[in-house]
């Protein structure tokens, strides 16, 4: 039998179920926040298992971060084989929490663990799943996301940001079960160097290439920039399925000399990246966050973004960045173009990006994380 432990201050066993970790070739934003955090857990002493999906060749077992990591199935048949994974390899250890990390569908953990759930939402699609990928699958992740607010309704949540606190309130969820825990950024990996910016204006994209990001948007933009003679370079990093109409597009437009696919890029190149940019782009339909926003605050890279849920709270208008409206390319080409043209103030914004980032940490988000955890534990799922 398992002696009894004192879970109020001491280590909690916690098992995170989502779709991916960081090693899986699709992974993205939410794998990051996933390792930063519960790694974090790791070296505060808790034991963290994390149930996810494979891919072909994949190992079935690592352990990353410190974090157990379990992989069954593939990214369309987690929901299913996710489940019987649980209870055949699983269900024996005695998990104080389960935390299920909602950043694609729902794999509606309630129905089949026994520990407290605590749900950690990063967004909803909604009708942005349209955008997100082929008819299919779009119409699988909005009907799974339907039944989220009946079946978490008295489940404690974490939300990533206000804007996905309000549309999960505004879904039926109940606000007073919802507490906000914003993401981190390494600061120190994440910091500016005046010295490393490129001698052409740069515009940088960091993420994966999927319609509801809206890097055509960007495109478009540079395309009106140029026929107005302002001399820009489009730097793209990340991939994705929308790589190959983003290709057409950049051919069609006669931009090939202006606008660069870079791909995948290791992560210091990545910040190589953030650093040599003059402004970086980010118009997305909607996020969770928009992490990027804010590691490139950190580099003192101000962002040009979508007035979208999750962007407004990562960008704050007219200090760290502009918003603009959403799909409006005219706004988004001016935007662009009154930093690309203004060294005071696009120095004076990087400035003040950094001192925003500076408000966010790895550390802190862990701590409000492992708050929330060590209440519902100690409240029997209820806080």
């Amino acid at each position: 039998m398992t002696a009894p432990r004192d879970t109020r201050s001491g280590s909690l066993r916690i098992l995170v179920v989502n779709w991916l970790d960081r090693e899986n070739p699709q992974a993205g934003g939410a794998e990051t926040h996933l390792h930063e955090i519960f790694g974090r857990f790791v070296r505060k002493g808790h034991e963290v298992t994390a149930l996810v999906s494979g891919w072909p060749g994949c190992a079935p077992r690592a352990l990353l971060d410190g974090i157990a990591v379990h992989r069954s199935g593939g990214r369309y048949t987690f929901s299913l084989t996710a489940p019987r994974y649980y209870r055949s390899h699983l269900a024996t250890q005695a998990f104080d929490v389960v935390v299920e990390d909602l950043n694609k569908v729902p794999v509606f953990t309630p129905f089949w663990t026994r520990a407290p759930v605590v749900l950690f939402a990063h967004h909803l699609f909604g009708t942005a799943a349209f955008q997100a990928g082929p008819l299919p699958v779009a119409l699988a992740t909005w009907l799974l996301e339907r039944p989220v607010p009946a079946v978490f309704r008295t489940t404690p949540v974490i939300a990533v940001s206000e804007s996905t606190r309000q549309d999960l309130v505004k879904r039926g969820m109940r606000a007073e079960r919802i507490r906000v825990v914003p993401n981190g950024i390494d600061l120190g990996d994440f910091a500016p160097d005046p010295s490393r910016r490129s001698g052409r204006p740069t515009l940088l994209f960091l993420g994966r290439l999927r319609r509801y990001k809206r890097v055509d948007l960007v495109v478009d933009a540079v395309a009106r920039l140029a026929a107005e003679g302002v001399d820009v370079e489009f730097l793209i990093v990340g991939e994705g399925d929308q790589r190959g109409p983003l290709e057409a597009q950049i051919r069609r437009l006669g931009l090939e000399s202006r606008v660069r696919l870079l791909g995948f890029v290791t992560e210091e190149e990545k910040r190589e990246a953030l650093r040599r940019a003059w402004v970086h782009v980010l118009t997305s339909s909607k996020e969770g966050w928009g992490i990027s926003n804010l590691e490139a605050a950190a580099s003192g890279t101000p962002s040009v973004a979508s007035d979208a849920p999750g962007l407004r709270e990562s960008v704050v208008d007219g200090q760290t960045g502009l918003l603009v409206p959403h799909g409006d390319v005219p706004a988004l080409a001016a935007a662009i173009a009154s930093l690309l043209g203004d060294a005071a103030l696009r120095e004076k914004m990087g400035r003040q990006a950094r001192a925003f980032a500076e408000g966010f940490s790895w550390d802190a988000a862990a701590d409000g994380v492992e708050s929330v955890l060590r209440d519902v534990v100690a409240e029997g799922g209820r806080h």
